[in-house]
């Protein structure tokens, strides 16, 4: 039984013999219009795809999903709030922003500052491009009451943004306007603020627009948990420096949704352990702690509700003021969320797929309507969509690509587009409910998620040493490790069960020419090590990329551009290359942050032909 199910869940390395990309993605014009467009970014704040919660947000289906493109393959690439935020805002990955953490040292607003990375976000671009930039909310954590004027956040026309220590208090929050002083709202629901505040920026766009179009970002604290900060955190979190609780619905949704619970998929609360690390550890959860993250789970729905009447305000003004047809709007959040999957409490940081696959909506003149797309997207890919959208030209030290919004657009990216995601973590973990709330260390990986219409692989390297590699194709839920923690090499093929074999797997049809170890008989005999080994030269390259590295990570390693993706990579030919020539990935040691000499070999080989078609490698600088 273990044998066969082994075979199921490795059959699609017979794929990987398939089609190879084809061009270039195809970037789509402006909508036809004189003027440019308007941009409305709507940022929720830990937002799950995975539990259903746009399921429960009726005016977000009736103003964009029906009326826009749905990206059901959009990922963060770093599943916590401050370093997704800068990523997002900058198209670059944390290991070149050098922001990874919530907090000082490693990250925040003052490693923002440090970093140099307030003259270098997309507010000043588009500014620069011509338009006028409005923030409303929560731009990113450790922005407090006294550090928000040293300096001020730059690049904004008009900002109202949530302080610490109270931007998660959901009752009591401090807002600060432009270069006012703070101002604090005790016993007001502050949704409903924020959303005041953003619809009177959205009024001043609105009466310049003739003249000038604007950027508004609208970006509440819902549906995060409920948070206390006793003290201000500067590298010394502990289980004491916060107080964390369900999110606050707003009084008129206090009564919804009653009945509802955490979806019981096949891995929420297993009978038996998941992962690695800590998580492999974790106790099944008795009913108490399961009643109460239900009780969190409503309380999330809940406290979207109020965002989701933020929606339909927005997208109502816009069509009141005759802008909407030449108006973009973009709904999605900054990283995912987990309650209960893995036997996890409340909370995120994960590279399973509930923490790292989130929501991504767009309307606008010219995107499809109705329409969901499976290209790969992620948040490094936002800062240049938005320029080109308005119109800028793009940087060359973007980490990610525009994404194609058109039908064509869309429709040439299926096959053209990239189906990697390059994901990372640092530091520590805590969860945010009732139970289990641990502070653990050494909740740093390197994590490589890539998938195409054959194939859908999550692989990850800990700072412990400890590896995971899941088939999503057959094991969705991500339940079945199929590396031992113990593994050293990659020189067998490991099931879930622990037994060591080799794979035969029938052939698909091939329309690459690929032969990879094709026997007479059309099979393929494949072993785990000429998977992994391919997997962990790729995620070495994108552990350090930077800009075209990171967007077009194989011509890194094959500059011949005989590599597209993995069904060229599992060549015969190559496997020398990359199983005994290329280093693997390892950790020396765990670090709080981005140490890059704690991080072990940086940069793989490249693979070459020489001039009498001999094969050579050469190491990459």
């Amino acid at each position: 039984m273990k044998t066969s199910y082994a075979l199921k869940l490795t059959s699609l390395i017979a794929a990987l013999v398939g089609t190879s990309c084809a061009t270039e993605d195809a970037q789509q014009p402006l909508a036809a219009s004189s003027r440019k467009p308007n941009i409305v970014f709507i940022l929720s704040d830990d937002q799950d795809l995975h539990m259903d919660s746009l399921s429960y947000m009726p005016l977000l289906k009736k103003h964009l999903t029906d009326h826009g493109t749905t990206f059901q393959r959009h990922f963060c690439t770093n599943a916590l709030c401050c370093p997704s935020r800068v990523s997002l805002w900058t198209g670059k990955a944390a290991h070149n922003t050098n922001v990874t953490d919530v907090n000082p040292p490693h990250g925040g607003y003052p490693k923002f500052i440090s970093q140099g990375l307030n003259s270098a976000y997309l507010p000043i671009w588009l500014q620069d491009a011509g338009y006028s930039t409005y923030y409303v909310g929560k731009l990113f954590n450790a922005q407090t009451v006294d550090n928000y004027a040293s300096p001020h956040a730059a690049g904004w026309t008009g900002s109202e943004f949530l302080l610490d220590p109270f931007t998660y208090e959901y009752l009591n929050a401090t807002f600060q306007r432009n270069h006012e002083l703070p101002v604090s709202y005790e016993a007001r629901y502050s949704t409903d603020i924020l959303a005041e505040k953003a619809y009177g920026f959205l009024d001043d766009g609105l009466r310049e627009v003739a003249e000038k179009p604007f950027f508004l970002v609208v970006a509440p604290t819902a549906p995060h948990s409920n948070v206390h900060i006793n003290e201000y955190i500067d590298g010394n979190f502990s289980e004491k420096s916060v107080i964390q609780s369900p999110p606050v619905p707003a009084e008129r949704h206090k009564h919804l949704f009653a009945e509802s619970k955490v979806p019981r998929t096949q891995h929420f609360n297993p009978d038996e352990p998941h992962g690695v690390s800590w998580i492999s550890r974790l106790p099944k959860q008795n009913n108490t702690n399961t009643d109460f993250n239900d009780h969190f789970y409503r309380s999330r729905l809940r406290a979207l509700q109020s965002v989701d009447e933020i929606i339909e305000g927005v997208t109502t003004r816009l069509e009141d003021a005759g802008v909407l047809d030449n108006t973009y709007i973009f709904y999605t959040t900054d990283n995912g969320y987990h309650i209960g999957q893995h036997r996890l409490q409340p909370g995120k940081q994960c590279a399973f797929e509930e923490d790292i696959n989130i929501p991504l909506v767009v309307r606008g003149p010219g995107i499809p309507e109705g329409l969901t797309s499976n290209i790969v997207t992620t948040h490094t890919d936002l800062a240049p969509t938005l320029m080109q959208l308005a119109g800028a030209d793009l940087r060359d030290d973007f980490d990610g690509t525009a994404i194609p919004l058109s039908t064509e657009g869309l429709q040439g990216a299926i096959d053209a587009r990239q189906e990697h995601v390059n994901v990372e973590m640092w530091g520590i973990i805590m969860s945010e409910g009732n139970y289990g709330s641990v502070l653990y260390p050494n909740h740093t990986y390197k994590a490589l998620r890539l998938l195409s219409k054959d194939y859908s692989y999550l692989y990850t390297v800990w700072c412990s040493g400890e590896h995971e590699l899941y088939d999503l194709k057959v094991d969705p839920y991500e339940m079945h490790n199929l590396l031992t923690p113990e593994l050293s090499d990659f020189t067998t093929t490991t099931t879930p069960g622990g037994v060591a074999e080799e794979l035969t797997t029938e052939v698909f049809s091939s329309t690459s020419g690929s032969t990879a170890h094709m026997a007479n008989n059309n099979t393929v005999v494949a072993s785990m090590r000429h998977l992994v080994a391919r997997l962990d030269s790729l995620l070495m390259v994108l552990k350090t990329c930077k800009a075209r590295e990171c967007t077009h990570p194989w011509e890194t390693l094959h500059p011949d551009g005989s590599v597209r993706d993995l069904h060229d990579a599992l060549h015969s030919d190559f496997d020398d290359f990359y199983e005994t020539q290329q280093q693997r990935i390892e950790f020396t040691k765990c670090e709080k942050g981005y140490i890059a000499e704690s991080e072990g070999p940086a940069g793989a080989k490249a693979w070459s032909v020489g001039a009498r078609g001999g094969a050579r490698w050469q190491d990459l600088v």
